[in-house]
């Protein structure tokens, strides 16, 4: 928002510089993000009158003034502007000012062959305008010659371009920067006073409110203003709303806006006469209510606007005329034919209005400061003070008022404010040299200069009961919510930067320790992390988001795999070959009716493990393999010290049924891993064989809970050769390697190091049903060389074991 310094000058008495002011303001949190001083525009142009103006010999367009600026002799300037007249009061730009809206010295020139001492200013000149339509000629013809011309352009003004933080509603309005300046510098305030407004006893107009729900409109005051006179707004007026960056329409709307400005009240004036058309009868009835989907307007920008659900509507008998706090309508606006008004000041719901600025993609001054809150107590205040203005500048004549008052009680329960407890959260604070906790006289000064009333608790050390005034209801609700005034009015430049006692460092939770060790291993066997939107299209999900900022990502992923696949499929067709990578991220599932995130770790691989030896392949391409993307994921299970197991899956209509696997740790599934199924390959036009496994991280967590994973315990390496025995027999097809190889460790026991399946057949002499398979074991023991004696007794133990569990038939 956009600050004038004179005129907060008017509502608060402050004597600091501009500059210190600002630094006051930003130190307090009231952000100035720029200062704008308006005197540099013009600094060197004074008021002069053209006392003479004839045409150019040598230039059609040109003219010849003398102009006088009050000195002994007449300046001699050459101006080409069409308006330049004999007797006009102007402003002049003497020789040696700087002009930096255009960028131009003023220098002694000839034009045409004759000489001019300085340059007669545009309003386009001083910065006051876009348009160069022509010199600005005053309408005042008694100023005094040679004075400086900036009071009488509006340029001796400074502008601050503050940024309130989203808590601060009053901050949007002048009369609450002038509070926030009297609290930090002890100010007196000098705020407008309501001014009485009388209706006759008997109005000539009848007018009728009828709000729908009082929860969505609080209050509604409709006032009929008749036999206005529309006319551009005075000087005046227009200057405080173009330093404020809104643009002057006629008196009623400068009016509406200059109310907005000053009380951060967002006001509307309606043609009481285009109302009744839109009406198509009297009485007129105006009402607020939400509009139906099959509804539109045309709002005051010009566009048709397709209604929704959520937008807030003002009707005239029932008809829709305006955007509830966001923007008027169109066909009742007012302009130069408007002879009679219906002026509008309501407090509208803030999750109401800011839902339906969001909804039309449209947002207004008046939308910004309903959506942060607007103080009730103030709206007759406002509401007054411009129907007192739009009869003295447009001398309209108010006949009737209409009010609909569903606010509920302001006043609240007092926050009880313990100076013990501003001394233990603030701290102390440096003073004369020495440290100090805060006094309990300048708590009392700081909250009373704010507004608030504040009184003595019984029996209470140093306890008060403070009442908040209303234009700070929406931000001061607790105890902590004082102790943050005091701090940013007594100055956070005056408290001790010490840490408390018994600070302790940081460190990083178990939960995020795993997760940067599963990121390492899942990077060191050369997958690439990536990390994807959380939202996805709401095609197929189970949770869609009620106001999503787009359409497309309008719902919670509830997986990670099928955004991974979509990113290898779209690297393989931009002409990157196979996407190799991972995703640790959240998931979001409804899980008997509840919702629950959880965690997964997500990868998939594909293509060419080594395409730079393509030469001795000639040129060919290989495929990854269906063991070669197991054996990478067995690397990381080995490095995190994982002994995964392998079952058949087919659970997953992504992967291929005879090619996938759940993954189980300690009797409890860890995962699933398998290639994706060649009709979804076919679907997104993948490279033939592409694989994927996915793994619950909550499971991953509890598993490397143990501190001996996290932490291995390095042990000797034996240095003593090892025994290799190898062992055959036949088994069903229905048990499973990983079952055997079980089986095979649990017998073998501590001697057993290693255990490898080289070798299968199906086919002739081997029985029907079976399969033949071939282990090689490998024992070793770390303080001896094994012998015979030391080895089969083993051997046969695991032969035994086989033969009892799954009735192979042994062939060695």
């Amino acid at each position: 928002m956009k600050i004038s310094v004179n005129w907060l000058k008017e509502l608060v008495n402050v004597t600091l510089s501009p500059e210190a002011l600002a630094d006051i303001l930003t130190i307090a949190g009231l952000e100035v993000d720029k200062i704008e001083d308006h005197r540099q525009w013009a600094d060197g142009v004074v008021i002069g009158k053209i006392i003479d103006c004839q045409p150019h010999p040598n230039a059609d367009k040109l003219s010849i003034c003398q102009v006088d600026i009050g000195k002994e002799t007449y300046l001699n300037i050459v101006c080409g502007a069409p308006n330049v007249a004999s007797n006009s009061i102007v402003a002049v730009a003497t020789i040696g000012t700087y002009l930096p809206k255009i960028n131009l010295k003023i220098q002694p020139a000839k034009l045409r062959g004759v000489k001019s001492e300085g340059m007669i200013c545009s309003l386009a000149e001083v910065g006051l305008s876009n348009k160069f339509a022509g010199i600005h000629i005053f309408e005042d013809d008694i100023l005094e010659l040679g004075t400086d011309a900036r009071p009488f352009l509006g340029l001796d003004d400074i502008i601050f371009d503050i940024s309130p933080t989203a808590n601060r509603a009053d901050a949007l309005s002048m009369v609450g920067i002038a509070r926030e300046v009297a609290a930090l510098t002890g100010g007196e305030l000098n705020l407008p006073k309501s001014p009485k407004v009388f209706f006759p006893q008997k109005s000539s107009y009848f007018l009728k409110v009828k709000v729908s729900d009082g929860n969505i409109c609080s209050a509604y005051i409709g006032t009929v203003i008749e036999n206005v006179r529309i006319v551009q707004s005075p000087k005046w007026l227009q200057n405080r709303l173009e330093v404020a960056g809104v643009r002057p329409i006629n008196n009623v709307v400068d009016v509406t806006n200059l109310i907005m400005l000053e009380w951060g009240q967002p006001l509307h004036a309606f043609d009481r006469d285009k109302l009744e058309t839109v009406a198509k009868e009297t009485p007129l009835t105006l009402g607020v209510r939400f509009a139906t989907e099959k509804e539109t307007l045309k709002t005051l920008d010009e566009q048709e606007r397709n209604l929704k659900s959520a937008n807030l509507i003002v009707t005239a008998n029932d008809k829709p005329v305006a955007l509830a706090g966001v923007m008027g309508g169109y066909e009742t606006k007012v302009d130069d034919t408007t002879q009679n008004i219906v002026l509008e000041a309501a407090l509208f719901d803030q999750v109401t209005i800011r839902r339906s600025s969001r909804c039309q993609s449209l947002r207004s001054e008046s939308s910004a400061r309903y959506e942060r809150g607007i103080n009730q107590s103030e709206l007759e205040i406002a509401c007054n003070l411009a129907i007192a203005l739009i009869a003295e500048l447009a001398e309209g004549t108010p006949v009737t008022q209409v009010i609909e008052d569903n606010r509920p009680d302001l006043s609240t329960e007092s926050i009880i404010l313990r100076l013990e407890r501003i001394h233990q959260i603030l701290g102390p604070i440096k003073k004369n040299g020495t440290t100090a906790n805060v006094a309990a006289i300048d708590v009392e000064r700081i909250l009373i200069n704010l507004g608030c009333d504040l009184s003595p608790v019984k029996g209470g050390n140093n306890v008060w009961k403070v009442s908040v005034p209303s234009y700070r209801y929406q931000d001061l609700k607790r105890e902590i919510d004082l102790i943050e005034e005091v701090a940013r009015l007594y100055g956070y430049e005056h408290f001790c930067d010490e840490l408390p006692d018994k600070t302790e460092p940081g460190g990083l939770s178990f939960d995020y320790q795993v997760q940067r060790k599963v990121r390492e291993v899942f990077r060191a066997v050369g997958l690439t992390e990536v990390i994807q939107y959380s939202l996805v299209k709401p095609e197929k999900a189970d949770i869609i988001i009620a106001n999503p900022l787009f359409a497309e990502y309008a719902a919670l992923r509830t997986n990670l795999l099928d955004a991974l696949i979509d990113a290898f499929a779209y690297n393989q067709s931009q002409g990157n070959g196979a996407f190799n990578a991972f995703e640790i991220g959240p998931t979001f599932r409804i899980v008997d009716e509840k919702y629950q995130e959880l965690d997964e770790v997500v990868g998939i691989m594909g293509g060419d493990m080594f395409p730079q030896g393509r030469w001795i392949r000639s040129g060919k391409s290989v495929f990854m393999g269906w063991y070669e993307a197991k054996g990478i994921l067995e690397s990381v299970f080995v490095s995190l010290g994982l002994d995964v197991t392998y079952q058949p899956d087919n659970s997953d209509e992504r992967l291929h049924p005879g090619r996938t696997a759940s993954l189980w740790v300690s009797k409890k599934q860890l995962g699933i891993f398998g290639q994706l199924h060649p009709r979804l390959r076919q679907e997104k036009d993948l490279i033939d064989a592409v694989y994927a496994f996915t793994l619950n991280f909550n499971m991953l967590l509890e598993t490397l809970g143990q501190e001996e994973l996290m932490n291995p315990i390095l042990g000797l390496y034996s240095s003593y050769p090892a025994v290799e025995r190898d062992l055959a027999f036949f088994a069903s097809l229905k048990v499973s390697v990983a079952d055997l190889t079980q089986v095979i460790n649990e017998a073998g026991g501590k001697l057993l190091v290693g255990v490898e399946l080289f070798d299968q057949y199906q086919g002739e002499n081997v029985p029907k049903g079976e399969r033949s398979l071939a282990f090689s074991l490998v024992y070793r023991a770390g303080n001896r060389t094994l012998t015979d004696e030391d080895v089969e007794p083993i051997h046969d133990k695991i032969r035994n074991a086989l033969v009892k569990k799954f009735k192979v038939t042994l062939r060695s």
